[in-house]
This record gives structure tokens, sequence and C-alpha cells, in this order.
């Protein structure tokens, strides 16, 4: 399904600025150029919108592509200036749960399971379907712009890698509006809720959707190391805590994998 022709209003109810583009390399690093360049043009939910994505970016400097109107990518924009600077670090996680819960309201009825893996990736019965970045815009840490790549109209051969997934592989038709909308009005609740400072419900929230938590698993370390043990709960800033034997180790970044 190419871009509705209607664009997106559901989306638009939930947002000052939607704005779709037919192809661009990145999303995120549009957005970022966009609110250097004019910050009061892209207020706090703006969003860029495409389902042709060149040159997209994950987290730990991955690339991917994916073909034209199989995936789609969308870029918002979060205004943190109102966020204790002690939560601007959930930002991401409540962007994964955001999405989380819009992918589950699309499973409805449809037997899937949609779940979070730590820290913000979307798992559909332990496939991915979305990945998601959040990224400071330079010179300033009060604007954050999350970027999202969900898998709609992927088929099972077009799938990147066997452990990813897509709402087509499934035999789900994704409504890409409401989706848009769904993960627009969950993430600006939340981010709602940060700036209230209700750290501590937004802490229940995110581990009350992820999978991660009371798994085994592996963590790539970033300076190349392995953790094996048990997820055991996510600290008070939203960071894994691992498992192992006596010693339980915070871990604040790095590439994790469910064992079982």
């Amino acid at each position: 399904m190419p871009i509705p022709a209607a664009g997106y209003p559901r989306a638009a109810a939930h947002s000052p600025r939607v704005q779709v583009v037919e192809t661009t390399d990145s999303t995120n690093a549009d957005v970022v150029a966009a609110v250097m360049a004019d910050p009061a043009g892209w207020p706090h939910l703006s969003l860029l919108v495409t389902d042709d994505q060149r040159a997209g970016r994950g987290r730990l400097d991955r690339s991917w592509t994916a073909p034209a109107g199989t995936a789609l990518a969308v870029s918002v924009v979060v205004d943190a200036s109102t966020i204790p600077t002690a939560l601007r670090g959930w930002i991401p996680l409540v962007a994964g749960a955001a999405m989380t819960t819009a992918v589950r309201r699309q499973l409805a009825g449809h037997g899937a399971e949609a779940q979070l893996k730590w820290p913000n990736d979307v798992l559909v019965d332990g496939g991915k379907i979305c990945g998601i970045l959040a990224e400071a815009v330079p010179g300033t840490f009060d604007t954050v712009v999350v970027g999202a790549g969900v898998n709609t109209r992927m088929s099972r051969a077009d799938l990147p890698v066997t452990t990813a997934t897509s709402f087509a592989a499934i035999g789900v038709e994704c409504d890409d509006d409401r989706l848009l909308a769904d993960y627009l009005e969950h993430l600006g609740d939340a981010v709602a809720r940060l700036a209230r400072g209700e750290g501590d419900r937004v802490h229940h929230d995110v581990e009350k959707l992820c999978a991660t938590v009371g798994r085994q698993v592996t963590v790539s370390m970033p300076d190349g190391s392995t953790l094996a043990g048990t997820a055991v709960r996510l600290d008070g800033d939203g960071r894994l805590v691992v498992e192992s034997g006596t010693l339980e180790t915070v871990v604040s970044a790095g590439d994790v994998v469910h064992v079982r």
C-alpha cells in the first residue's frame, strides 16, 4: 500500500505537524537537521514519515534498508525540556513501550503477541518487527528525535534476518495511520508522566511490557566482552540488571539476546 493520498488524519490529531516524504535516506537525520534550522517549526510530537527510507540507522551504529513500500520509517520530536534530567534516560524506553502498545492494538484478534525487548525493540512472537533509535539534537539536551522503523508489508523473503518479522509475514494488514496515532498517543502520555516526575509509574509500565525481564540472556557489551545470566529487573534509570551467580551487573548499553 502506498502512502495514502489523504495523509494520516488520525496521527495528525495527536501531532502539530505530520510531514510525509516519498523517499529519504534517514528520517532521523532529516528531522535533526530541520530542528536545528527551525526549532519553532518542529514542536513537540511533530513527525516525519516515509515508506521508503534508503539508509536507516539503528542502535550500535547499525544500518538497515528495506524495499520501498514494505516498512514505515517515522521520526518524532520530543521536547525534553520539562523532563527532570534524571528521568530523560527513560525516553527511548517509553518510546519502545509506546510502539509495543500500538503494535498490540494492530494484532488484536490475531493471536500474536507483541512485547518489548530491552531497551526499545518491539518483538512479535519473538521476532523483531520494530527498532527504535533516539538521539539528542546537537547543541541541546532539551530536544530528542526518536526514530522508529516498523516492518509493515515486508514479505518473509525480504526479511533481512531470520530473527525479524513483519505484519505481512504473520498475515496481518497494518493500518499505518492507526499505528502512528496509537504510538503518538502513548508516547505523548508517557513523556507527560516523565515531566510530572512520575518515574516510578513509568518504570512499572515499561517493565510490565518488557519480555527481557525474567529471561536468560547474553549481552554483548560495548567493550567486546559477553555477559550471560538472568535479566532480573530494570533499575530506576531504566538500565537492565543481569544476575550471574551471586553477582548483579547493571547494563546501560549492549546487544541483548534472549536465550530462553
